[in-house]
C-alpha cells in the first residue's frame, strides 16, 4: 500500500500534462451531460482529441479506433440536441427505448466484443510496424459498450448511463493495470456520475410527464 501511495504521488507530481487536461474535460462533459446541458458536446470533443494522444503512446488502439466514432458522435449529438427537438419542445426529450430495443442493442454489444477483440489481438500481424494491443478483448469491451452508449447519449435515452456505469468499471481497471492513473482515477469518479446521471435523468423524465 505504501508502495502504491509513493508511486500515485510520484506520478501527480510529474503528471503529463495532456492527460491532466484530459482529466478536467472529461469531467466537464459528464458535468454537464447530467445537467442536459449542450455544453457537455464541445467538452466532450476537447477531451476527445487529448485523449487521441494518449491512447496511441500507450497501444490501446481499440480505445484510439473508439474515440474517432466518439469525435464523430460528439459532433452529431451537438447538432441533434440543438436542431433535433420536436416543435413545441424546448429541447430533445429523455426516453427509455422498448424492451425489444434494449435487447437489440445488448446482441449487437456482445457480437462487436467478441469480432473487434479478434481484431484487435491480430492486429500486429495484418500491422507489422505496430506493437501488439495491449489486453483486447478488455479493450473491445469498453469499445463495443461505450459505442452504444455513445449512441444513445446523442439520442437522449436514459439507457445510455447503463452503459457508461459498465464501461466505467471495465476502463478503470484497464488504465489502472496500464499505469495511466489520472485516467483510472477520472473513470472511478465516472462511476459514480453515472449511477448520478441515471437518477438525475429519471427525474428529468417525471418531469416531462407532468
Amino acid at each position: 500500500m505504501d508502495e502504491l501511495i509513493k508511486e500515485s504521488w510520484h506520478y501527480l507530481i510529474n503528471i503529463n500534462i495532456i492527460e491532466a487536461l484530459g482529466l478536467i474535460f472529461g469531467l466537464l462533459a459528464v458535468y454537464y451531460l447530467i445537467k442536459e446541458d449542450i455544453l457537455t458536446w464541445p467538452a466532450g470533443i476537447t477531451y476527445v482529441l487529448l485523449s487521441f494522444v494518449i491512447f496511441w503512446q500507450q497501444q490501446l488502439y481499440g480505445d484510439f479506433l473508439l474515440h474517432i466514432f466518439f469525435l464523430v458522435l460528439n459532433i452529431y449529438g451537438w447538432y441533434h440536441w440543438k436542431y433535433g427537438k420536436p416543435r413545441d419542445e424546448s429541447k430533445v426529450p429523455v426516453t427509455w427505448m422498448t424492451l425489444k430495443r434494449n435487447a437489440f442493442f445488448v446482441i449487437i454489444s456482445f457480437v462487436g466484443i467478441f469480432l473487434f477483440g479478434y481484431f484487435l489481438s491480430s492486429v500486429h500481424l495484418i500491422f507489422p510496424n505496430l506493437k501488439p494491443a495491449s489486453v483486447p478483448y478488455w479493450d473491445a469491451a469498453t469499445t463495443s459498450l461505450s459505442v452504444i452508449g455513445m449512441w444513445l447519449t446523442a439520442r437522449k435515452h436514459i439507457e445510455n448511463w447503463i452503459y457508461w456505469f459498465v464501461v466505467d468499471v471495465l476502463a478503470a481497471g484497464i488504465y489502472f493495470y496500464k499505469g495511466i492513473h489520472f485516467y483510472a482515477l477520472l473513470y472511478f469518479i465516472y462511476i459514480g456520475l453515472a449511477i448520478a446521471g441515471f437518477i438525475e435523468w429519471k427525474k428529468i423524465i417525471r418531469q416531462q410527464q407532468v
